[in-house]
């Protein structure tokens, strides 16, 4: 599924081309999100103005120039796409769910063939809403830090791998990420979150920031449905050190690549170079 990188790099590829301008009309071709979408989202935004598009974790934030701002969540195979009205590729293909048409002859488009995305709509402050005011910091925030993964691991029980992912302590830290960075750390993905020091803490708060800087930079990660704005993939694939090499030889020290069940997800570890 679109994880942070991917998400982000949805927002900056498509804020230029939206930001100041106002929609037009709204077509929805099927409603049927995780959550239905509501049949007022085409009058709470016609007429009305996007200011920015921002991001919190997963959720992109369409802020308007009244109190609604539209939250947008791509499931696991959404995307959005911006193209000129009347382009050869205007044409919805079976997937293709909405249309936000704004001025200038702009067209917001989000495809989904999964339907587990979402688009709501909000009147109160968005980070308010349920979906958002449970998250933990943004992992580039100067809340997000060593001390910090240290300090709230001492009362958890569960793996490291596990408690770096979960939104609640800090968001967007997703399966691909949290491999790698482990792997960056050399730290074993089953250990307990409690025997791992603060030292270590340190490293894998740079390693987290890190390879999630790389992944924003490189455009999102290619695994099976993410494609950027543009219709281009993500090129982070190229670079992964352990996830999804079971078997080969790891690019450190040629020991196999070794995969585990961790949280009912797939872990991919080195043995020798993560303890």
């Amino acid at each position: 599924m679109p994880e942070l990188p991917e998400v982000e790099t949805t927002r900056r590829g498509i804020e230029p081309y939206i930001a100041g301008r106002m929609v037009t009309s709204v077509e929805v071709r099927n409603p049927r999100f995780r959550w239905p979408v509501s049949p007022t989202l085409p009058g709470c935004l016609e007429g009305r103005r996007i200011t920015s598009v921002e991001r919190r974790g997963k959720y992109l934030l369409f802020r308007t120039d009244s109190a609604t701002t539209m939250i947008v969540h791509l499931g696991m195979s959404g995307s959005l796409s911006v193209f000129s009205t009347g382009s050869s590729n205007s044409s919805p293909g079976v997937h293709d769910h909405i249309d936000w048409s704004m001025s200038g002859g702009i067209c917001l488009r989000m495809r989904d063939p999964r339907r587990f995305g979402a688009v709501l709509l909000t009147d109160a402050p968005p980070l308010d809403h349920p979906l958002l005011r449970g998250l933990g910091p943004e992992p580039f925030d100067s809340l997000f830090s060593g001390e910090y993964l240290y300090r709230i691991a001492r009362s958890r029980k569960v793996t490291v791998k596990q408690f770096i992912m979960d939104g609640r302590i800090v968001v967007g830290v997703g399966n691909i990420y949290a491999s790698e960075a482990l792997f960056r750390s050399g730290i074993r993905p089953g250990v307990s979150c409690r025997r791992i020091s603060r030292p270590r803490y340190l490293k894998l708060k740079g390693a987290v920031v890190q390879v999630l800087g790389q992944a924003i930079e490189q455009g999102g990660t290619t695994l099976r449905d993410f494609v950027r704005e543009d219709g281009r993939p993500g090129y982070f694939k190229q670079q992964l050190n352990v996830y999804g090499r079971e078997g080969l030889p790891c690019l450190k020290c040629d020991s196999p690549i070794r995969l585990s069940r961790i949280g009912q997800r797939s872990s991919f570890f080195c043995p020798d170079c993560q303890h």
